[in-house]
């Protein structure tokens, strides 16, 4: 899937817009992290559809670990437009009974690990990065975290493990959207400043605009160049960028309600901008 080349950008700005689409459908269901799988879109977009190495049988090759369960809304949408979920199936989102759980549990199609419990994943995916190694295999590994977690100690223990073991194979993504639950995390306990932090344990770090796709592309790209050390793309994104209508109206939403958004207002705007995008308007 990954071509290295930004001629992909339109395709993937189309694609972007689509995951932004599925999020709102699948939210406007029950409710649920509607803001951040739609600020993850074009991360979701460049990490699925370019980078990910297909391996030939309809799955990766390579290997994506999410860690903050709240994130998995992207990955939803994002395997939607793959073809591995149905919309149907991803309506039933956090309904009783479902499989389409918030939080996802390891063997849930798309899911490495049980998500959820905060700061796990950079932990499993510095291990598994670290396996892959062993047996041989050239699968490299994502991880997508929060910056949130950052205030947990095991994320900086397994820092200090994957620069120790000089995981070249390791890429980890920070959702770098300065909020949590309980507020602004610049206001809860400043994470800041963040490469400067991972670069101090060995890696190579570098911050990105998580919103666009020219930018994670290319950091993808260096990522691939860069020998000896695990890379660390530090992706500054803001909450329903792309969906004008609901970023103003819920500028600090870490979770959305059924009936505390217009999602049909919400739905009409990125209608039109995948329209635009497509030459079909």
């Amino acid at each position: 899937m990954s071509t290295g080349s930004n001629s992909r950008v339109p395709d993937l700005e189309i694609l972007a817009a689509k995951i932004r689409r599925n999020t709102l459908d699948i939210c406007m269901q029950r409710g649920g992290y509607a803001g951040q799988g739609v600020a993850l879109a074009d991360i979701a977009a460049c990490l699925y559809f370019d980078e990910l190495r297909t391996d030939g049988k309809g799955w990766f090759h390579d290997r994506f670990v999410l860690s903050n369960g709240h994130d998995a809304i992207m990955t939803y949408a994002a395997l939607a437009e793959h073809g591995s979920y149905t919309l149907e199936e991803l309506r039933t989102y956090n309904a009783d009974g479902t499989k389409i759980d918030q939080s996802p549990i390891e063997g849930q199609l798309g899911f490495e690990i049980t998500a959820g419990s905060l700061g796990q994943g950079p932990s499993q995916a510095a291990g598994i990065a670290w396996a892959e190694r062993q047996r041989g295999t050239d699968k490299r590994i994502y991880c997508l975290f929060s910056d949130g977690e950052l205030q947990e100690g095991n994320v900086w223990e397994a820092a200090m493990f994957a620069a120790h073991q000089k995981l070249s194979n390791l890429v980890y993504i920070i959702d770098n959207n300065d909020l949590q639950a309980s507020g602004a995390t610049t206001n809860v306990m400043s994470v800041e400043p963040v490469p400067e932090k991972f670069e101090a344990f060995g890696f190579f770090a570098r911050r990105v605009d998580g919103n666009s796709v020219t930018e994670v592309l290319d950091a993808f790209e260096e990522a691939k160049s860069v020998a000896g050390k695990p890379y660390v793309m530090v992706c500054d994104t803001r909450i329903f960028v792309g969906i004008d209508c609901l970023r103003e109206a819920l500028p600090m939403a870490h979770y959305v309600a059924q009936n505390a958004a217009d999602w049909e207002a919400g739905l009409a705007e990125i209608d039109a901008k995948v329209a635009a995008l497509t030459g079909e308007a």
